[in-house]
């Protein structure tokens, strides 16, 4: 029983390395296309959470492709140091108006005194007619 099982993985070991080889002129493996990055991030808009999260890279035979690791975290560092900068703009922006109201004490009062609520306005009689605390010359 030894040896028939000795012999029959000899013939499966020599028939696999015929396959592999190959008889002569025919290829011997044929070259796998490597797996690109089919779904990038948006280059038309600004990335979301969604893309983030449907993003998959593909993996090679080390791990995952160098190159689309790469240009997928160089395009979220820059939209990542984009958004910081826009908001240190409109933080900056806020912070100097702030400073501009707050640098007047009499903001609200200005802002008070010019406005009138509906119930306060004074009613204007017609140009021309009488007002009535005139007297009409008795």
């Amino acid at each position: 029983m030894f040896w028939f099982l000795l012999l029959a993985m000899v013939v499966v070991v020599a028939a696999v390395t015929l396959a592999v080889v190959g008889g002569g002129k025919s290829a011997i493996l044929q070259d796998v296309a490597p797996e690109q990055l089919t779904d990038p991030l948006p280059a038309t808009r600004p990335v979301g959470r969604a893309d983030v999260e449907a993003l998959r890279l593909p993996v090679a035979a080390r791990g995952y492709r160098m190159t689309d690791v790469d240009e997928a975290l160089g395009r979220l560092g820059a939209e990542l140091a984009e958004r910081d900068a826009r908001i240190a703009e409109l933080e900056s922006a806020l912070a100097g108006a702030q400073a501009v109201r707050a640098g007047r004490p009499d903001f609200l009062k200005e802002h008070q005194d010019g406005v009138q609520e509906p119930w306060q306005a004074q009613e204007q009689p017609p140009s021309g007619a009488p007002r009535p605390d005139e007297e009409d010359g008795r």
